[in-house]
């Protein structure tokens, strides 16, 4: 059986379910390669317009699993290893489809990395974040975390959280910008459903280039170089016709048809 399991949430919403819950879906080498796949399959697939994240049980994720280590026989083979681990983060990040993680319990060292990759992060109370990568024994710098932790949260929060290792808990994750927002358990799902279907209501091509254009522009340069890229962004967009379709719909008091 795959450890990710993809179902449907929602019209047009991908949810992938880490599925290793007696290790609270803690990352091996199966769920590592299954999590790879099925983002494959959901980049691939032009009917899904959101995905959303999330873990089986009561874990989000817990990181590396310690009982199943990926590590290779020496420098290079290990080197390749963690470029496959942290590669899940990039494929996160560029994947055209937006990315809720519904987060429903620990999310601990690559799990963390795995809700900080997503566009979106739902928090449930049982929710607790922590960079453990510095407490292992190596840098507190992994997968991804010191790119986007210091963007979601600001560099100070970033430093004390990746320098500590200690735990947010979803109170604090909301207050500091880790989690947008703290939903009751049982309705975590519907929550990240319904913000999705509110995501899907919008053109499908503007949604795909609102999240590249964001990706891009968190790292412009300028001012100047950022509102470029939105123009020439705005006037590919214009010529899908979705736009017509968008203004028809208005004027008719109506939602758009995007099919």
């Amino acid at each position: 059986m795959p450890t990710v399991q993809r179902s449907e949430l929602g019209p047009g919403v991908a949810l992938l379910t880490m599925d290793r819950p007696e290790r609270l879906n803690a990352l091996n080498r199966e769920l590592v390669e299954d999590l790879h796949m099925a983002l494959d399959d959901v980049a691939a697939d032009q009917t899904v317009r959101v995905v959303v994240l999330t873990g089986a049980g009561r874990g989000f994720c817990a990181g590396l699993d310690l009982k199943e280590p990926m590590v290779g026989d020496g420098v290079p083979s290990s080197l390749d290893h963690q470029e496959r681990i942290a590669g899940i983060m990039l494929k996160l990040h560029t994947l055209p489809q937006p990315v809720i993680a519904a987060v429903n319990g620990p999310a601990a060292g690559g799990g963390l990395a795995l809700a900080l990759a997503s566009d979106i992060r739902l928090a449930a109370p049982e929710a607790r974040f922590n960079v453990a990568f510095i407490k292992i024994g190596v840098s507190g710098a992994d997968m991804g975390s010191s790119y986007f932790l210091p963007r979601i949260v600001g560099s100070g929060h970033a430093s004390e959280l990746m320098l500590t290792g200690r735990l947010v808990d979803a109170d604090e994750a909301a207050r500091i910008g880790l989690a947008n927002r703290v939903v009751p358990a049982e309705q975590l799902l519907d929550a990240a459903r319904d913000l999705a279907a509110e995501i899907v209501a919008n053109a499908p091509f503007g949604v795909r280039m609102t999240k590249e254009v964001l990706r891009h522009n968190v790292d412009a340069q300028s001012a100047a170089a950022a509102i470029a890229m939105e123009n020439r962004t705005q006037i590919l967009a214009v010529q899908t016709g979705q736009i017509v379709e968008a203004m028809t719909a208005f004027a008719e008091k109506r939602q758009p048809r995007w099919d």
